[in-house]
């Protein structure tokens, strides 16, 4: 580590945002969202007080999400979003250059959605902008030993995807990005509430749901949770009690979609890494990954042992920051891993 060092490494999640500092630890873990005034176009704030805004603004103010299903899709507010959050990561002072930047995305990213990443990235006041594969950021923060031969399995089910690979040698052997993750699921949760009660709920209430009484696999206890909405009907607000049952009944069908895309990947793989996984287990990372049953989900459709990492929000953050102490070996710019493995797949 340099002694100005001012390198950064990025989670940058459909849901959340963290930043690692190196030598610091991690500096940033905000929701990504975006409060601005649409008259003059100013950012009035960013991360969990701009959340808190979501649904609740005038005409004139807009809480937006500047990332859908792990990609950019609002260039402008994902660059001013950065720019406030590398302010508060950096010290800046008269020695400190721009900082380097390490920054995961999913593993199938296209060289256009790379280069939008890179370009929000450096006009944020990045100085040079190296990727990493998300799977292999959690791999790396949630404490695996990649260094060796030997295959390990990451699902990281985030916010806006779910990025499940094999990993060896540091690198990513094989890899799939699902766009059912975190979102999908309180999608769904809002649409049930929706269809039975007719009471309308908004993205945060319906997080809260998933969080609280949320689950993939039958709990041996049922649990239920009050959720206040508005009538579809009158417009009236009205009170709903929901059980971990109908819940699961929302989330079983999304849940076993990942898991059939793990099973899917296991396909895919050598038959030496199969049996190295079939040794080390499946890791799970992200966010929704926390959600109750996934692990014994997983471990009836696959038969592997499922372990949860520790901190699973932070980990593909933690993995950005460990690649930071061999960023000056890392390729800078677009690495489009899709291409690249259609490539390995022909030759």
């Amino acid at each position: 580590m340099q002694l100005f060092s001012n390198d950064l490494g990025v989670d940058l999640g459909t849901s959340n945002v963290l930043i690692y500092a190196d030598g610091r630890g991690l500096v940033v873990r905000e929701p990504c969202v975006v409060a601005l005034d649409r008259n003059t176009g100013k950012i009035l704030q960013v991360g969990a007080a701009a959340r808190n805004m979501l649904n609740r603004t005038p005409g004139n103010v807009v809480a937006m999400r500047p990332l859908r299903e792990g990609i950019i899709s609002d260039h402008e507010m994902t660059v001013k979003m950065l720019q406030e959050m590398f302010k508060s990561a950096t010290k800046a002072s008269m020695f400190t250059p721009k900082p380097r930047v390490v920054i995961s995305v999913p593993s199938g990213v296209s060289e256009v959605e790379e280069r939008s990443v890179i370009n929000a990235a450096i006009e944020a006041g990045a100085r040079r902008v190296f990727l990493i594969e998300e799977p292999l950021a959690a791999g790396l923060g949630a404490g695996l030993d990649l260094k060796e031969s030997k295959g390990h399995m990451v699902v990281d089910i985030g916010g806006g995807t779910t990025d499940i690979a094999v990993l060896s040698m540091n690198g990513v052997a094989v890899s799939s990005s699902l766009k059912i993750a975190g979102n999908a699921f309180d999608e769904a949760i809002a649409r049930f509430v929706r269809r039975k009660y007719g009471v309308i709920i908004g993205e945060v209430t319906a997080e809260d749901v998933k969080i609280q009484i949320g689950q993939v696999y039958p709990r041996p206890e049922e649990m239920s949770m009050n959720v206040k909405g508005r009538d579809a009907k009158t417009g009236m607000p009205k009170t709903v009690t929901l059980t971990s049952t109908e819940i699961y009944e929302v989330l079983a069908r999304p849940a076993r979609q990942i898991a059939d895309e793990v099973l899917a990947v296991m396909e895919q793989t050598t038959p030496e890494l199969v049996s190295d996984i079939s040794e080390t287990g499946i890791t799970l990372t992200g966010g929704c990954s926390q959600v109750w049953g996934f692990a014994e989900l997983l471990l009836e459709r696959t038969g592997l042992p499922c372990i949860l990492a520790d901190d699973p929000d932070s980990c593909t953050a933690y993995g950005c920051g460990k690649s930071l102490a061999w960023i000056n070996r890392l390729q800078e710019g677009p690495i489009n891993i899709a291409r690249k493995r259609m490539m390995k797949s022909k030759y």
